[in-house]
């Protein structure tokens, strides 16, 4: 007969242990190998930007690159088609505004002018003519007005005479009324030579007003074709420096084609390129800096550009004092524009990857010699600098380095 055996409960409490013994053991194993592949890894301080937190005035800035470049630039364009027959002048000469600087040929813009000028004095002898006629005209009506006005008195007094005679019977009536008849002729006689003399003498300015339009449309045309027979002498126009001539003898040029560049080399001017995300708090009149690389000059904005070209926008800086020797059209500048001056803030050297009103996590020192991540939240930023909203207090030391290949870590330890 078989005996049913009872489980002993002290052996099954000891199979328990030793799984739970197990379970701790190997979570125990797991945090270990965590913490030991999460330690934290030593950093050379001194290959590291380490800045102290500080609270003070903050500047903002734009910095860019640029050129200087002439405040005044003419390009001379031709004004007809030619051909370069000569070069006077190359480029780094000093003009003035009658220096030739290059000679065009076109002989149908010379023959032009030649004609146009005939056409005017043709033009002009033409008024001349119709002036002596016009006067010959008046004079001859006023010639006949006065012999009609001297017919008429005559027999006006030869009426008033026979009229008196017939009263005294000593003439008939017959001559009377003849006499009589014949002033009566000789008034309207004058009345229509006076009208005629005073018409010619009316009729002058308007017959004269055609032909001097005549002249006047002939000589302005006249004008312009000599304008442009005297344009194909190229001439300077402005004192300065003779800077750009892209053509050269034989070629053929059309009608506002750039001929050559003029520039006045005492008056420059720092064309910038400020970056699209410094220039958006950009005006006219913000002060400015500008590193020849020979000194140091102050200037000022004079203008903006309205629109982006190649991520960057062009801004104009005049200056306030005179530019060190050296200085000259396209030379590599450096400018800094100060936009605002913020009193009394919170600030930090800024890093590379810092972003204006933006929040990020860097390192901060601890007094153990480690560094420990924290969150910062950023203001208003300046070239090199910018403000600390929240995440840091004065005096404390944070790296600016970029750490991004640590950014699974909280802690570093440094070196």
């Amino acid at each position: 007969m078989d005996v049913i055996r009872k489980p002993d409960p002290r052996k099954k409490l000891k199979k328990k242990l030793l799984i739970g013994g197990a379970l701790v053991a190997t979570v125990l194993a797991v945090l270990t190998i965590s913490h030991f592949a999460k330690a934290a890894p030593g950093i050379d301080r001194s290959l590291l930007w380490i800045d102290t937190v500080k609270q003070g005035d903050l500047m903002r800035q734009a910095r860019a690159l640029g050129t200087l470049v002439p405040e005044e630039i003419r390009w001379l364009a031709a004004r007809s088609a030619g051909r370069v027959d000569r070069i006077v002048l190359r480029p780094g000469a000093m003009v003035e505004p009658d220096s030739v600087i290059l000679i065009l040929a076109n002989p149908d813009v010379e023959e032009a002018a030649t004609s146009a000028e005939s056409q005017r004095l043709a033009a002009e002898a033409e008024l001349e003519n119709v002036k002596v006629q016009l006067q010959r005209t008046v004079l001859e009506a006023e010639s006949a007005a006065a012999s009609a006005k001297a017919t008429a008195e005559q027999a006006r007094l030869r009426a008033e005479v026979n009229a008196q005679l017939y009263k005294e019977g000593l003439v008939s009536e017959l001559d009377m009324k003849l006499s009589q008849v014949t002033a009566e002729q000789a008034a309207t006689q004058n009345s229509i030579e006076q009208k005629r003399f005073a018409f010619a003498k009316d009729s002058i300015a308007p017959q004269l007003a055609v032909k001097v339009a005549e002249v006047e449309r002939l000589s302005a045309q006249a004008k312009l074709r000599a304008a442009e027979r005297d344009a194909l002498t190229v001439k300077a126009g402005m004192n300065g420096v003779l800077s750009a001539l892209p053509v050269e003898v034989g070629a053929q040029v059309q009608p506002g084609s750039n001929l050559a560049r003029v520039a006045d080399p005492g008056r420059l001017k720092a064309e910038l390129k400020v970056p699209e995300m410094q220039a958006k708090d950009l005006v006219i009149g913000l002060r400015s800096k500008v590193d020849t690389r020979n000194g140091v000059v102050a200037g000022r904005v004079s203008r903006v550009e309205p629109s982006v070209q190649n991520g960057t926008v062009t801004v104009d800086v005049l200056f306030e004092e005179p530019l060190p020797n050296g200085a000259r059209p396209d030379l590599s500048v450096e400018g800094v524009i100060e936009i605002e001056n913020i009193s009394n803030v919170v600030k930090v050297g800024r890093p590379s990857f810092a972003r204006e009103r933006a929040r990020t996590t860097l390192f901060r020192v601890t007094p153990h010699g480690n560094a420990e991540r924290v969150s910062v939240e950023f203001g208003r930023a300046s070239v090199d600098t910018i403000e600390v909203v929240s995440g840091l207090k004065p005096g404390e030391q944070v790296i600016l380095s970029d750490l991004s290949q640590w950014d699974g870590y909280n802690v570093l330890s440094l070196e």
